[in-house]
């Protein structure tokens, strides 16, 4: 866990966005001793939300199966993937 004085972000701007852009782990910001804000990069902030929204997701999903809705065998899914699949192929050939 990487902490800072938030003085710190006015002062070394560029040393914190590289070192965040590096760690790919968000840097801390203190004001007065204590936790003020949390700085990261805009890569490592979307591949959070890219996960929390999937999470979300999954867990939809769950708990709709836990309600007793029906979900699909492997052979539906490899059949939907094998479909989707050929009509991207099929599209990228069409130009």
């Amino acid at each position: 866990m990487n902490i800072r004085p938030s003085a710190a972000i006015r002062q070394n701007y560029n040393e914190i966005a590289e070192q965040c852009r590096k760690i790919a782990e968000p840097v801390f910001l203190t004001k007065n001793g204590e936790g003020d804000l949390v700085v990261m990069d805009i890569g490592t902030y979307n591949r959070g939300e890219k996960m929390l929204k999937l999470r979300e997701e999954l867990l939809t999903v769950e708990e709709d199966r836990m309600r007793g809705s029906k979900g699909y065998s492997v052979n539906e899914v490899a059949a939907k993937m094998r479909n989707a699949i050929k009509k991207a192929v099929d599209h990228g050939t069409e130009e």
